[in-house]
């Protein structure tokens, strides 16, 4: 029986954006109706463990979002209303892809109704993306021994920018993206944009 990882603390009120959070209950529901998935298919994550989350990200980074001090900056790059539900939502993710993963290596698959967020770099947030939950559980089952090497692949409109730039010096991890032509550009023009005006505002 195929085993679900999903926790309703995914759904985060942002406001009208372009990020509807509500899509993983709607999905949820949406397995049970139609695909006749249980009720008892569905387990909830425990939220990661500062540990886990430092496995990836800098413990600047990650203080500011667990303290709710992320500068506007910061807060820019996300392209998200903060909340400290944000960072509860984020940390419960990275546990639902530690779990999922798990599950994938005991019984041959492990489904995630969330996550995936490859924007994260270790010391920021980018596009959406607050923590890089895959980055995160390919480093705990690699320090574990459970795994000895990954492989990424990546299916997505836009680049898996975060997850390639951490595991770009790491041998025992190839990541691989297939994104739509252009939009890459077009993203990291407009980081590097930012980024230049953010020097800008630094020197002034």
């Amino acid at each position: 029986m195929v085993t679900y990882v999903y926790s309703p603390s995914y759904r985060v009120d942002i406001g009208p954006h372009v990020f509807p959070t509500a899509k993983y209950g709607m999905l949820r529901q949406r397995l049970i109706d139609d695909c006749g998935v249980g009720e008892d298919q569905f387990v909830e994550p425990a939220p990661a463990t500062a540990a886990e989350v430092l496995l990836v990200h800098t413990q600047h980074y990650y203080e500011a979002c667990r303290d709710n001090t992320l500068s506007s900056d910061e807060q820019f790059r996300l392209e998200l209303p903060w909340s400290p539900e944000l960072y509860d939502a984020a940390v419960r993710c990275v546990g639902g892809s530690i779990m999922a993963a798990r599950l994938a290596m005991e019984h041959g698959a492990g489904l995630h109704i969330g996550g995936g967020f490859h924007h994260a770099f270790a010391d920021h947030g980018e596009g959406f993306c607050v923590f890089n939950d895959p980055a995160c559980a390919i480093r705990r089952l690699h320090g574990e021994g459970v795994i000895l090497y990954a492989h990424g692949a990546d299916l997505d409109l836009h680049q898996g920018n975060g997850t390639a730039a951490i595991f770009a010096a790491d041998a025992d991890v190839a990541t691989f993206s297939i994104h739509q032509e252009a939009i890459g550009l077009v993203f990291f023009l407009r980081q590097s944009i930012h980024n230049v005006t953010s020097a800008s505002k630094s020197i002034d």
